[in-house]
């Protein structure tokens, strides 16, 4: 399945700046309109190391009301964490009615990292995916809208990524061993997202693979996907498109300002 993803596609800088603050608007109309309509959001962000999850969650969020998400980075379990039923530390972070909520990784990481590193038994990460699968379908017949998102990228490309962020002295601390170490089980990893993404791709969870060598074609289609399936979960509650939105306008010009700023304009 991955590997016949044409890693190829790519959208220019230009295009995609042109795009953004209608993107960024639209998608505050929606935040603010699932918000008055008690509609919640879960958006999980999976893929390799240096694909982009970060910085496509960052321009996600940008323009966003703060009061209106929240963004969970995850992690390993803490030791008293590991003392409960494994789903207990995500089931504390859903959404409430309005909200959405990100998760930078996921629950995920139960079929991806704990199995090709080994640190749970094989019964214990296969008993995850009915696991996953009940405890999506409990927050969708719940009324949450549930978008997932696998960054996809060639390993020679996350070679490459790795290499250029260590060759700069502000970005040297974000590659360490452990991603290397990762890097180099690329194979492993792969099979390990195929089976994930065939398991647990559902009608009301479904998986949008990003193909992300683009980094502006890879936030564009996320924005895409989020809009239409915010614009879906609301139906005829969703905000009309503006045209031509007065905001929109206002904000590129001042992202032009800022450029210009920071090329020596003043």
């Amino acid at each position: 399945m991955l590997e016949n993803i044409n890693l190829k596609k790519k959208l220019s800088r230009d295009e995609y700046k042109a795009a953004l603050p209608g993107l960024q608007q639209r998608l505050y109309d929606l935040e603010k309109a699932c918000w008055d309509h008690r509609a919640p959001t879960v958006i999980v962000f999976e893929g390799w190391d240096a694909s982009g999850k970060g910085t496509a969650i960052s321009a996600l969020t940008q323009r966003l009301d703060p009061r209106g998400f929240r963004l969970y980075p995850i992690a390993a379990p803490r030791t008293y964490e590991q003392q409960r039923p494994w789903l207990w530390r995500f089931w504390l972070k859903v959404p409430n009615r309005g909200e959405m909520v990100i998760f930078d990784r996921s629950w995920y990481l139960r079929v991806l990292d704990d199995r090709v590193e080994e640190t749970v038994p094989e019964k214990v990460w296969r008993q995850a995916y009915p696991d996953i699968a009940e405890f999506e379908r409990m927050l969708a017949d719940d009324g949450t809208a549930i978008l997932k998102f696998f960054l996809h990228i060639a390993k020679k490309e996350q070679k490459q990524r790795f290499q250029a962020m260590e060759a700069d002295p502000l970005e040297a601390w974000r590659v360490t061993a452990a991603d290397w170490a990762r890097h180099k089980k690329y194979r492993e990893y792969l099979a390990a997202a195929e089976e994930m993404l065939e398991q647990t791709d559902s009608e009301f969870a479904p998986w949008t693979i990003v193909e992300a060598t683009s980094r502006w074609y890879a936030r564009k289609k996320i924005f895409d996907t989020v809009i239409a399936a915010l614009e879906k979960r609301l139906g005829a509650d969703a905000p009309p498109r503006l045209k031509t939105p007065r905001r929109s306008k206002k904000d590129a010009e001042l992202r032009a300002a800022m450029e210009s700023l920071g090329q020596g304009g003043l």
